[in-house]
């Protein structure tokens, strides 16, 4: 028997993140040049001693799994417990593809029966943050909560959030998702923790598909006892290119922000690539950046970050740039304003300056330098 299971939405498209996620699940995307967004998640889970998750995947999730594995970097390979993946399954009613969040959590209600906890944590496997769940929990308890949601202050494009009214007590008695004009400042962090009970009362209600769109107003409508719990740290949705890249370079410009470097008391754990340490040659120029292992940089780096294994050849030049596993930069290149996805290969004597940030690969860039072979400089 298990007090908390943590049920954590690994299956998302994240369409605004353009060809970054055209094969591979968002919570598998690259982030600070050493972790994956799922890092974050996880490695909270271990940190507040919650060792019983079950992923809940959809879309390409090959990559995901394959660096998840059993657990073990993260500490989630025990026998009572663990980390197991949840996929969609075919049924004699048919197939079982997720129409939403809570329809998703639905399909795997067996697997909570399993371990009879008494409270479910439910997660997205892609945001930006690093949470004390032990401290929610105690709150939710304290409350006597029948649903108790992690917010934050929002502070710009509260739109994107679903929005939350609380009494001063932190009683929630109001709830918008997306609304166009916010009546507060407080956002949902897609944190939820339902007493099991509550949770299997809403989700035999069929129509009730999302979290925020259908089970919050509804559990309201019919007087739950539901809390907020306000979190003050670092707390990033990275659900469109601008924000993720406005993450990424808070790591460059505000590290004070998610203090990834104190990580003695809470480490953010990710898995090793086993690479030798990075080399910086003498023609090299650094700038602001941050460079992961396994990378050679023989030109210049102003504002960008490196995931392992990247080369930078002589007189290339990344500004505002973060380059995926294993990027390739030809002699004379300069690069400005974009992400370089895993593997690219960027031939010599390119010019590639956006205005704004911009997603390229070998096939973009295969396409553009053939239609402009004959010229040497490639203005965009």
């Amino acid at each position: 028997m298990k007090k908390i299971v943590a049920m954590a939405l690994v299956g998302g498209r994240g369409t605004r993140l353009e060809d970054i996620t055209k094969d591979t699940a968002k919570p598998a995307v690259s982030f600070g040049g050493k972790y994956k967004l799922i890092d974050f998640v996880l490695s909270n889970l271990v940190n507040s001693y919650i060792d019983t998750v079950g992923l809940l995947t959809q879309y390409e999730p090959h990559e995901l799994m394959s660096y998840i594995g059993n657990g073990s970097t993260w500490d989630l390979d025990v026998n009572e417990g663990g980390v197991h993946f949840l996929t969609p399954y075919t049924t004699k009613e048919g197939d079982n593809w997720q129409k939403g969040t809570a329809h998703a959590i639905r399909q795997h209600t067996r697997f909570i029966e399993q371990y009879e906890a008494e409270h479910v944590l439910i997660l997205s496997g892609d945001h930006i943050y690093k949470m004390d769940y032990t401290k929610l929990i105690k709150t939710h308890t304290e409350n006597n909560a029948d649903i108790t949601i992690g917010t934050f202050k929002v502070k710009k494009e509260a739109s994107r959030f679903g929005i939350l009214e609380m009494t001063p007590q932190q009683k929630v008695i109001g709830f918008e998702e997306k609304p166009l004009h916010p009546r507060s400042k407080n956002a949902s962090m897609g944190v939820y923790i339902f007493k099991t009970k509550v949770l299997k009362e809403l989700l035999s209600h069929g129509e009730l598909t999302d979290f925020g769109k259908d089970v919050i107003p509804y559990a309201l409508s019919k007087n739950y006892n539901v809390y907020g719990y306000l979190y003050k740290g670092y707390f990033q949705d990275v659900g469109t290119l601008k924000t993720l890249f406005e993450a990424n370079m808070n790591l460059i410009d505000n590290p004070q922000f998610l203090k990834l470097q104190e990580y003695r008391d809470f480490p953010i754990y990710t898995k090793s690539t086993n690479l030798p340490p990075h080399h910086v040659t003498n023609n090299a120029v650094i700038i602001n950046s941050m460079i992961s292992d396994g990378c050679l940089v023989e030109g210049k780096l102003n504002h960008a970050i490196l995931s392992s294994g990247c080369y930078i050849s002589k007189n290339a030049e990344l500004k505002n740039v973060i380059a995926f596993e294993d990027v390739r930069i030809g002699e004379n290149t300069k690069i400005h304003n974009c992400f370089i996805l895993k593997g690219t290969e960027i031939p010599a004597n390119l010019e590639l300056v956006f205005n704004e940030v911009t997603v390229i690969d070998s096939e973009k860039i295969g396409e553009l330098y053939e239609w402009n072979a004959s010229d040497h400089w490639l203005n965009i």
